[in-house]
């Protein structure tokens, strides 16, 4: 009887780590090439592959994604013409990671490009690339997106004449301590800094409204370092990366770098930056860069400096969103052109990566989230 008892544990406690080795992944898409939409794949921690579990139908370009915080929803935005864009709310099935359509609201302009949530899960911030806009939604204790609440309109051009022609709101990034969003404008070279009401969700300019960096180049997506006195700006237009120190009272940024370089020193073509992100322990930044296909690999010091220590190829075309798994171990990077994501092992002692050999077919993939089931 003891033996089958202890048996019975020995199972239990294998198909317990069994499970906890599988976690669920959200890929956003454009509607091109046969994408069905949001697809949602099973992550294998110990093989390093990932198997798709479902696709849900969206063929308005859902394209970026974001999870609430209690990871009961899955929101993207529908990027659409000019006063034609739109988010989508769906629910999360926690024991499987499945979705189902919840609702969806109008954005308030053109080509929305890029949604987060706030930390207490209440409010969503959705950047209307097109329309050159920032619009807040507040979120309903069942998840559903309600009508936009606020909305700000950006103003001005750049000195790119071809992409700096009218606003373009690329990205807004939630402070760590949740008391701003700092949205960056890919034509103004800003990054506009509010104070949020995540109750009201509401927005107004901090006492320190904006942080600027050098003409034409192009803010594209932030990221704050895990200890939260620093942040790190892509530069789309410049391919280079600005840092800066913050602080934490007033949410001021002060420029620490400006256009530090990503591409390969022998690389000659055309190329934009696209993504950014910091590893769990802080000690190394990378962003994606398109045409050059690489994500560039930097150190960063105890002062919040970059040091550019090496270039990864991605294995696809058009690299932009990656993902760094919330233990550190894998990268994650979702290739527009090439229809696939591909999977590297991450050294967390010198940063660098090692392809594992593993391409997974994905539509026009462009935004890849994780979360633990």
């Amino acid at each position: 009887m003891k033996k089958l008892f202890l048996s019975i544990l020995i199972g239990m406690s294998l198909s317990t780590q069994a499970q906890s080795s599988k976690e669920i992944m959200y890929v956003g898409t454009y509607s091109v090439r046969g994408s069905e939409g949001v697809y949602v794949f099973e992550f294998d921690r110990k093989a390093g592959t990932m198997q798709q579990i479902q696709s849900i139908s969206n063929g308005k370009n859902p394209s970026f994604l974001a999870l609430h915080p209690s990871g009961n929803y899955l929101y993207s935005v529908n990027e659409g013409p000019d006063k034609a864009g739109g988010a989508s709310a769906y629910a999360v099935d926690k024991a499987t990671g499945k979705l189902q359509f919840l609702n969806s609201q109008s954005t308030l302009g053109g080509g929305p490009c890029h949604i987060s949530i706030d930390k207490t899960g209440k409010t969503a911030f959705v950047s209307n690339y097109g329309g050159g806009s920032l619009a807040v939604f507040p979120i309903g204790t069942d998840g559903k997106l309600s009508a936009a609440a606020d909305s700000v309109q950006d103003s001005g051009t750049g000195p790119n004449e071809k992409r700096q022609e009218k606003p373009h709101v690329h990205s807004a990034t939630l402070a760590p301590d949740n008391r701003f969003v700092y949205v960056a404008d890919l034509t103004t070279d800003k990054l506009n800094i509010f104070d949020i009401d995540v109750k009201a969700s509401t927005v107004k300019p901090a006492s320190t409204p904006y942080a600027s960096v050098k003409p034409g180049s192009g803010p594209r997506h932030f990221t704050f370092h895990p200890n939260g006195k620093y942040g790190y700006l892509v530069e789309e237009l410049t391919s280079t990366v600005a840092s800066f120190s913050r602080n934490a009272q007033t949410g001021a940024l002060t420029l620490l770098q400006d256009n530090v370089k990503t591409l390969p020193d022998d690389f000659t073509g055309q190329n934009t930056s696209a993504d950014i992100h910091i590893d769990p322990s802080g000690k190394f930044l990378y962003q994606s860069n398109r045409g050059a296909n690489t994500l560039a690999i930097f150190s960063i010091g105890n002062d919040g400096k970059l040091t550019k220590i090496g270039d990864q190829p991605t294995e696809g075309k058009t690299p932009r969103n990656f993902l760094i798994d919330p233990k550190g171990d894998f990268i994650f990077v979702a290739h527009q052109d090439t229809d696939n994501i591909t999977i590297f092992k991450r050294d967390q002692k010198t940063g660098k990566l090692t392809y594992t050999g593993q391409s997974v077919p994905v539509p026009a993939a462009v935004c890849v989230i994780m979360a633990s089931r």
